[in-house]
């Protein structure tokens, strides 16, 4: 088997909550080694978001919450103060060996530190430093502090979830995890892998990535905002129904459960009326092509609703499988991993872990044929690798770490 494609990448993560550290985690899982950088005693802020502690009680004396655990899989903790100089010089010198550096503190933050971009890139021209703020390094509201709800309502995001003003619940909704952190995590993967590459294999330089959770959110609405660019009209909000094609929703059937189907073209369509024994849609004139089932939408929705109260959903499910139908149930987290399919892909796996026990996580879903990702590794305790990283990466002896030790640097 052979190595992960980021084994000889060392990453410094400074990150903390979220956005980075799962930017942090994918790097890891990636064959990264991600050196986390936690506060002594209390560690990264996310450890005491709970409950729910993975091992009850011990899970919670060992900082173990399940939001913790989230993001922060198969890294080194070590335990450092960055308010102290001491503190400061052994970032700097990790940071100059290191590949990558990652952090999202508030803009100007680090600079007091002599930990900002210009200060690690002395030190290491080769650097690749991200920097994951709420609305980037520039501009008038840099300096703003921000969490993902805020970023949700701002880059647009809010205005097209929920149901219509004119429905009961109706107005504007944030969904439901912290969605523009985990998609701000993705681009940041992306840009620190293509940095590297043009550093390793374009002859080029490090450099300094800029990415802001607003900007993420904003380029996140895809095909959303490009439709209200070229048209001017902003999406309304339609529950489960889509944008696009009719119909692609939620439907109620006789049993109070939903299935969720999109019928994506004109062969689907006829087989869908099929499903439904309601050949007389395929002839009327106004359901019988694509675009006339989008204008006629408000006529179309309520035939169907109809005929979906008529058969519990397993039923409906099953037809519309077996006529190629795109459909599904809307599970509860239960019925996630009750899901044959997802248990055949392996999406919950367990590891060891040496305080709380068996510890369940969500697997990275990245499928190599060749370097396949182990997600069967536990999260660090706090501080579990201080002392070897000290010594591996600084050729610190015991009596330096001692001392350390004694003056609350690490």
């Amino acid at each position: 088997m052979s190595k992960l494609p980021l084994s000889h990448i060392v990453v410094l993560d400074l990150s903390r909550v979220l956005a980075g550290p799962l930017t942090g985690q994918m790097l890891a899982d990636l064959g990264a080694e991600v050196i986390k950088i936690e506060r002594p005693g209390s560690g990264d802020d996310s450890r005491v978001y709970g409950p729910p502690f993975a091992g009850g009680e011990a899970g919670q004396a060992a900082g173990e919450s399940g939001f913790y655990l989230s993001c922060n899989r198969g890294k080194k903790s070590v335990t450092l103060d960055l308010s102290k100089p001491a503190g400061q010089d052994i970032v700097r010198a990790l940071a100059a060996k290191a590949d990558v550096v990652l952090e999202n503190f508030r803009v100007g933050a680090l600079a007091r530190y002599g930990l900002d971009y210009a200060s690690i890139k002395a030190v290491n021209p080769r650097v690749v430093y991200c920097s994951i703020t709420g609305y980037g390094q520039t501009g008038p509201k840099r300096f703003a502090p921000g969490y993902d709800a805020i970023f949700q309502a701002q880059c647009g995001l809010m205005s097209v979830t929920g149901l219509p003003d004119d429905e009961a619940g109706g107005g504007p909704m944030k969904v439901g995890p912290s969605i523009v952190d985990i998609l701000t995590s993705q681009y940041a993967s992306t840009a620190i892998i293509a940095a590297l590459y043009h550093r390793d294999q374009n002859g080029g330089s490090g450099q300094h990535i800029d990415m802001a959770l607003l900007d993420s959110g904003v380029a996140a609405l895809s095909h959303l905002m490009e439709q209200y660019l070229v048209s001017g009209v902003q999406p309304p909000r339609r529950g489960t129904a889509g944008n696009g094609g009719v119909p692609s929703q939620g439907f109620q059937c006789a049993d109070g459960a939903y299935v969720m189907l999109t019928v994506g073209n004109e062969a689907q369509w006829a087989r869908f009326c099929e499903v439904l024994k309601r050949g007389d849609l395929l002839s009327d004139e106004r359901f019988n092509y694509g675009i006339g089932r989008i204008k006629n939408r408000e006529a179309l929705i309520p035939i169907l609703q109809a005929v979906f109260l008529t058969r519990p959903a397993r039923e409906w499910l099953a037809d519309l499988d077996a006529a190629e139908i795109p459909c599904g149930p809307i599970n509860d987290f239960d019925a996630v991993f009750q899901d044959p399919q997802i248990q055949h892909r392996g999406l919950k796996v367990e590891v060891d872990h040496p305080i709380a026990g068996k510890i369940p996580l969500v697997a990275n879903p990245i499928r190599f044929s060749e370097t396949p990702v182990d997600s069967r590794v536990p999260n660090p305790l706090l501080g579990e690798h201080t002392e070897a990283v000290l010594k591996e990466r600084l050729g610190l002896d015991a009596v330096a770490i001692e001392n350390l030790v004694r003056e609350k640097i690490i």
